[in-house]
């Protein structure tokens, strides 16, 4: 039967449709053709993008040449710009601000043809080390009051060029979708005096039938409420508020659980578009108790329509717990 079920979280509604219920086979997405042709993000193509502001690469190499293996540079056609001062003004009854803010591009390797799902540890730990090394640099700026790290893959999913990359895009006000967590997050503390992410991961370890992978420091699961086939979530196991403050002993966990989770859709899904975001708090202390940050992965395999703008709510044919079965039993 069809089943109702609540986001402890945002308090959203989202259908479990058992009677449309799919298989991974059963999700039809087109086949990407590969372009040939020029990539700013290639090797020797450096001098075609803004000057970098990070890059890993050999002591003795020139910066904005070739040698790099992540590289990070302003977007060329930004959504914001650092360079504007920050202004709130009126237009009649509307509010406007002037369009201040950072965005930035993180080239996650030089080679064009590879996935964040194909990358060898190493890989996956140096471009979560990029991420980390610019939302703490970029937090310094004290009109910036939320970092969004996100990958967009396949051209379905938002990606403007194949080249593997992802992006940081520092605003001076708090997203909606975020403060929508934020308040149901301190709802639930208020009246639970417990961390709803936290009182989450122990709901999920005890019925564990939509974990897909932890380890030392990490969880994987299938969101009870998954807004969509095949959704997955990461949470820090222990509680912690703020994505920049990850330990140097946890990149490494990170980068596995993270790598592995998007090579598990990668295989049962074969390679369909997607999008994570890297939810974390604020970038001053609100939250501390009661907020815990996450990552959110969205493959793309079915369209948002009338009843679901229209509603609120979200319809999703895959049960999360034969999501997290599929998932799961991909051999790593």
């Amino acid at each position: 039967m069809p089943e109702y079920r609540k986001d402890p979280v945002v308090r959203r509604w989202v259908i479990i449709a058992t009677e449309r219920a799919k298989r991974p086979h059963d999700f039809s997405v087109p086949r990407e053709e590969k372009k040939e042709g020029f990539c700013p993000f290639d090797y020797g193509n450096e001098h075609t993008t803004p000057p970098e502001v990070l890059a890993f690469r050999p002591d003795d190499s020139e910066p904005n040449s070739p040698g790099w293996w992540v590289r990070v540079v302003p977007n060329k056609f930004p959504a914001v710009d650092p360079n504007i001062e920050v202004q709130k003004y009126g237009h009649g009854m509307y509010d406007a601000m002037t369009g201040f803010g950072y965005h930035e591009v993180i080239i996650e390797t030089p080679d064009h043809n590879s996935t964040f799902a194909l990358y060898d540890d190493k890989q996956a730990q140096e471009v979560v080390w990029a991420y980390v090394k610019r939302y703490n640099e970029i937090e310094k700026d004290e009109r910036i009051k939320y970092i969004l790290i996100f990958r967009n893959h396949g051209a379905l999913g938002g990606a403007s060029l194949p080249h593997p990359h992802s992006q940081i895009i520092a605003i001076p006000s708090i997203p909606k979708r975020v403060l929508e967590e934020m308040n149901g997050s301190k709802d639930y503390y208020d009246y639970k005096e417990r961390c709803v992410f936290c009182d989450m991961i122990s709901q999920e370890k005890i019925e564990n039938r939509r974990i897909i992978e932890e380890n030392e420091h990490f969880i994987a699961f299938a969101p009870y409420a998954s807004r969509f086939p095949f959704e997955i979530w990461i949470i820090p196991k222990e509680h912690a508020h703020n994505f920049g403050a990850i330990s140097e002993e946890q990149i490494p966990t990170f980068a596995r659980i993270l790598k592995n989770s998007l090579y598990r859709i990668y295989k049962v899904l074969d390679n369909p578009p997607y999008n994570f975001v890297i939810h974390t708090s604020p970038t001053y202390e609100e939250g501390k108790i009661y907020y815990h940050w996450h990552v959110e992965i969205m493959p793309r395999l079915t369209r948002v329509a009338g009843f679901e703008w229209g509603s609120g709510f979200y319809i999703n044919p895959v049960p999360p717990e034969d999501a997290a079965k599929y998932l799961r039993n991909v051999e790593i």
